[in-house]
């Protein structure tokens, strides 16, 4: 059917703030009228997306240890494909683009954090522990597609009921890329102007290296005597991506997260220094040999204060799953409904999802597979082994959903290699209870943790899509449905990709840092070998969202905090506080929120460009291209100008955001 082209004028004024009692939420595409959206060319588009950015992102994590989200640079392609092609009313199309593409920086995530593991403790056991592709294919692609089942009863709570509640900042900065790509003109300027700068901001940081990353107070004489003595130091990255991803965050949330950043670095660091100072706490992890006070900053956090942050997200978590126990009865009771065949049958396209008989069956034959898969590869035939652990990854991974979504909304970052050391653990001690440990049992607890880790971390990304889709039209159904195509492709590449990067490098020469995954194995190999686990401090971490809760401050904010690098928290706040700042000068309300919207704009911007030439600067240190300067980037006089040029950016994101018509 030919469609008419459609004048698109934006989002409306009530997409990201709370409706009021009668108001309803009218998304760009009209719920009573057909769009354009799965068609050879938008599948295509998606298959072609998500392997490459599968094979980027794979090497990119490993590399650095962070994978960057793949849905915006996807967005900003798909807008550029379709323009060039001159394709009317495109948006639904662009909408499955993104949605397929999107599958490779999540898989990749899953993946890396656990899977590179086995390789690194085959080293140790050659003959004990063999890797084959089908073990990191077939785990990440059924940990996939589990995510996304699990994910589908719980979206119209996240994106509808919940509208305006959370801020999704990744989910806003690619619809904002989205729509400004149709729409054109007003909208699309400024978000063009801060892409371009941001990235080129980035660029300049990540590829020529003119000024440092990130300003510490280590620059002076004072501050390195505090880092040394007092264990006290402060960090900010001066990225622009960060600073975007802050402003869309807000205040509000940002304040708490920080607030978990600075209790660990500002009170738990320096008092663990001077408690433990003389003392060398190895229980969990032989390889430490240095005194506490021995140690930097830095190392007291990866080696003690981050295991107090996983406490707090494991136990934030759980408080959350109590919390959402009425969401998690009402999903399951409409699908009991639904299988019972008393569905509403008449149900607007926008609000269609799978039905709850696909999600019931197809959720009960991915876990028949998981288990064949256990049982014949990861369990060597034994029943009882294979039913526990599939008891472990169906529970943990259906309870932790809402949690993933849940961090994703708040602050746009997944919170998974947390939750998944956390089921690496679990999963350890449980295993070597029923007579399971040494190699195989290392083997068993990383195939069951890269399960769970990916659908951890699909379940948190899909809900981005999601909501994209919310706020624009989309038909949910359509995107559930195509989402397990961008699985299987991703799945498959970063299989092969694992696999070559391995052999190529080697994920214990250096050359690839693999730092989630050199984690995973470090935890993994004492508890099978019957060494404990630093259970004092996960309790610590526990304790403190309890009481957290009780103060009805959000734990779950303030334990990414925690564990979160503090550098990537600060800038949050700098963002928050820029939004606050340019929507509150004026007494006029509506021009308060027209700067606010402007804002928003340049933020998506400034985290659109910074992704997308993070992906170019990647793509550039892949082919040995490496223009940084490491020995101008030791001095301290890069830190001084970061923070420079960091100020120029701010002075200009609030200007061009309270400059309004």
């Amino acid at each position: 059917m030919k469609q008419e082209e459609e004048k698109l004028t934006g989002l409306p004024e009530n997409a990201f703030r709370e409706l009021k009692p009668g108001e309803v939420y009218n998304p760009l595409m009209s719920p009573d009228r057909k769009y354009p959206e799965v068609s050879l060319w938008s599948v295509l588009w998606g298959i072609a997306m998500a392997i490459l950015f599968s094979a980027a992102a794979a090497y990119l994590g490993l590399k650095v240890g962070q994978v960057f989200e793949a849905a915006i640079p996807i967005a900003i392609i798909a807008v550029g494909v379709s323009g060039a092609a001159k394709r009317k009313n495109a948006l639904g199309e662009n909408v499955i683009i993104q949605s397929i593409g999107a599958s490779s920086g999540v898989i990749v995530a899953g993946a890396i954090f656990t899977l590179p593991a086995l390789y690194i403790l085959q080293e140790s056991y050659p003959q004990e522990i063999t890797v084959t592709f089908a073990q990191v294919f077939i785990s990440s692609l059924l940990g996939g597609a589990l995510g996304i089942l699990f994910l589908i009863p719980f979206r119209k709570y996240f994106v509808s009921d919940m509208h305006g509640k959370y801020p999704f900042p990744e989910a806003t900065a690619t619809t904002q890329v989205l729509v400004s790509g149709e729409k054109g003109g007003s909208q699309a300027k400024p978000l063009l102007l801060a892409g371009i700068i941001g990235g080129l901001y980035d660029f300049i940081v990540a590829t020529f290296g003119w000024w440092n990353e990130n300003f510490t107070t280590r620059v002076c004489g004072l501050g390195e005597m505090l880092a040394e003595k007092a264990k006290l130091v402060f960090k900010v990255n001066t990225g622009a991506a960060v600073l975007g991803l802050g402003y869309i965050v807000g205040l509000k949330y940002a304040s708490i997260i920080c607030a978990g950043s600075l209790a660990v670095w500002w009170i738990i660091i320096p008092g663990m220094s001077l408690i433990w100072g003389d003392s060398v706490l190895n229980q969990w992890n032989p390889e430490i040999t240095a005194t506490v006070g021995a140690m930097s900053p830095e190392e007291i956090f990866k080696y003690y204060a981050k295991s107090i942050g996983i406490g707090g997200i494991a136990m934030a978590g759980i408080i959350g799953i109590i919390k959402s126990w009425s969401i998690i009865k009402s999903a399951v009771g409409l699908a009991a409904k639904e299988m019972g065949g008393k569905a509403d049958a008449e149900v607007k396209r926008t609000q269609r999802d799978l039905s709850m008989k696909i999600i019931a069956i197809g959720s009960i034959f991915t876990l028949i597979l998981v288990a064949l898969f256990f049982y014949f590869d990861v369990m060597q035939g034994n029943l009882l082994h294979t039913v526990v652990a599939i008891l472990l990854v169906a529970g943990i991974s259906f309870l932790f959903t809402t949690v993933a979504a849940n961090a994703i909304a708040i602050v746009g970052t997944n919170p998974v290699s947390g939750m998944t050391l956390m089921t690496l653990i679990l999963a350890s001690v449980v295993m070597v209870a029923v007579g399971l440990k040494g190699p195989g049992g290392m083997v068993a607890a990383l195939v069951m943790g890269g399960v769970v880790c990916t659908a951890l971390s699909m379940a948190g990304a899909f809900i981005t899509d999601l909501k994209i889709g919310y706020w624009l039209g989309s038909t949910p159904v359509k995107q559930e449905t195509w989402k397990f195509l961008g699985t299987i492709v991703s799945a498959a590449t970063v299989g092969g990709v694992m696999i070559i990067l391995n052999k190529t490098y080697g994920f214990t020469s250096g050359q690839l840092a693999a730092p989630q995954a050199n984690a995973m194995a470090a935890v993994i190999e004492p508890l099978m070998n019957g060494v404990g686990a630093p259970w004092l401090l996960y309790g610590i971490g526990a304790v403190l969202a309890i009481i957290l809760n009780a103060c009805k401050i959000p734990a779950l904010a303030f334990a990414l905090g925690m564990f979160i690098p503090l550098e990537l928290n600060v800038p949050l706040v700098v963002g928050g506080a820029i939004n606050w700042y340019v929507t509150s000068r004026s007494k006029d309300a509506a021009l308060n929120t027209e700067r606010g919207e402007k804002g928003t704009l340049l933020a998506s911007g400034f985290i659109a460009g910074g992704a997308l030439m993070g992906v170019v600067s990647a793509a550039m240190r892949f082919g040995g291209v490496n223009l940084v300067n490491d020995a101008w980037l030791n001095n301290t006089w890069s830190e001084v100008l970061a923070l420079g040029a960091y100020a120029i950016l701010i002075c200009y994101f609030v200007k061009a955001s309270m400059k309004t018509k």
